[in-house]
């Protein structure tokens, strides 16, 4: 089970490695393909609009194959795209390669969150998306390194290249996967489907909270990079990339802090307390000062407090709402978490180019509050019904 599990976290940071390429890329990317700073958000959108579309069917393609497969597909298809990016010319071409790159991300997040929420600890669920973090802050790190020594193209390769040897090692772990194989058939016999899982009471509320927590995420995943690039002066195009790994880094720490807690705090209070830290790290990034160390670290202390929100969420969904509907709505909750990550960020590219960067810790601010005023309302829910 040990070696399974290591497995799992492997392939969340496949997971993460595709995420944050884009923002740390862009300004570079930008230059090259002669378009405008907030065209980011429209490749952004396919890629996560086509997540969307991979999410809401996860919960039949989990009825009808096992999760090894799954995955094994669906890093196939991000390896097929990050090549795709990688050849890629004209601004037109990313958005062919788009396709395979978002179909890939949704199906292993939904697949793989339903396996661990109904077979695993609240400490597993936090480790195993702290793992995304560690793929999502390497990449920044990749794209930074090709930027220095090449040219943005070769960060998407290199980043394929780390990709497949991580599908090698899911195809050679395939045997691991037959111990919870009958466990997993049985629990998906008589699961739900979407309709039915949306009638059940706190279900709509717990997708708004989703789409708010990812809108915020999401534009700290496009934008940081743009953000220094925007308000601070003097840096060079290697370090505005490697500032796209900060949000991912909170992510991690706060995440790694996460699996170990919250066995003491529970996943609700865990929230709480994640999204009090996120308040904290969006009020030092809003500072006026010159230099960039004080956002730095603010946006370090956001991901921090963003860390636990989303595994805490997924993890709660059999307790909340039942195994029989947990597949159905992990699969929702996905779908809602990128049409947050598909609109919001090219809503606020939009805003920026009219007002200016500058503005992005206030949008932030918003979808904080947002976020924790519906799982508060979904707490109540669930008391009533209860």
């Amino acid at each position: 089970m040990g070696l399974l599990i290591a497995v799992i976290y492997l392939i969340f940071i496949s997971l993460g490695l595709p995420d944050s390429l884009l923002g740390s890329g862009w300004p570079a990317m930008q230059q090259d393909l002669g378009v405008p700073s907030s065209y980011a958000g429209y490749v952004s959108m396919t890629i996560s609009f086509m997540t969307i579309i991979s999410a809401l069917v996860s919960p039949g393609i989990i009825k009808k194959f096992h999760t090894k497969w799954i995955v094994i597909v669906s890093i196939l298809l991000t390896v097929f795209g990050l090549l795709g990016f990688s050849v890629s010319g004209a601004y037109w071409m990313l958005f062919a390669f788009a396709v395979p790159y978002g179909l890939g991300a949704g199906a292993i997040d939904a697949s793989i969150n339903h396996y661990v929420a109904n077979n695993f600890s609240g400490s597993v669920m936090n480790f195993l998306h702290c793992f995304y973090g560690i793929g999502a802050m390497i990449s920044p790190m990749i794209m930074g390194q090709a930027l220095r020594v090449a040219r943005w193209n070769e960060g998407y390769r290199w980043t394929a290249y780390v990709q497949m040897g991580i599908l090698l090692v899911c195809i050679l772990s395939l045997p691991l996967w037959k111990k919870n194989e009958s466990k997993e058939e049985e629990a998906l016999a008589d699961s739900a489907g979407i309709r039915e899982a949306l009638r059940v009471p706190g279900v709509i509320p717990t997708l708004i909270a989703f789409f708010s927590y990812c809108a915020g995420e999401g534009t700290c995943f496009l934008w940081t990079s743009s953000y220094f690039a925007g308000t601070k002066q003097g840096l060079s195009a290697g370090l505005i990339a490697s500032f796209g790994s900060l949000i991912f880094g909170g992510l991690m720490v706060g995440r790694l802090i996460a699996g170990f807690i919250t066995g003491k705090l529970g996943d609700r209070r865990l929230i709480r307390i994640g999204i009090a830290v996120e308040l904290i790290g969006i009020v030092m990034i809003m500072i006026p000062v010159s230099s960039y160390q004080l956002a730095a670290v603010g946006f370090v202390v956001t991901g921090i407090g963003m860390g636990p929100v989303y595994p805490a969420i997924q993890h709660m969904a059999p307790e909340n709402f039942g195994k029989r509907n947990s597949a159905a709505v992990i699969g929702l909750q996905m779908a809602s978490a990128y049409v947050g990550s598909t609109f919001m960020p090219m809503v606020f590219g939009n805003i920026q180019q009219r007002i200016g960067i500058g503005i992005m810790p206030f949008y932030l601010l918003i979808f904080a509050f947002l976020n924790l005023f519906f799982l508060q309302y979904t707490y109540r829910v669930l008391r009533k019904r209860s």
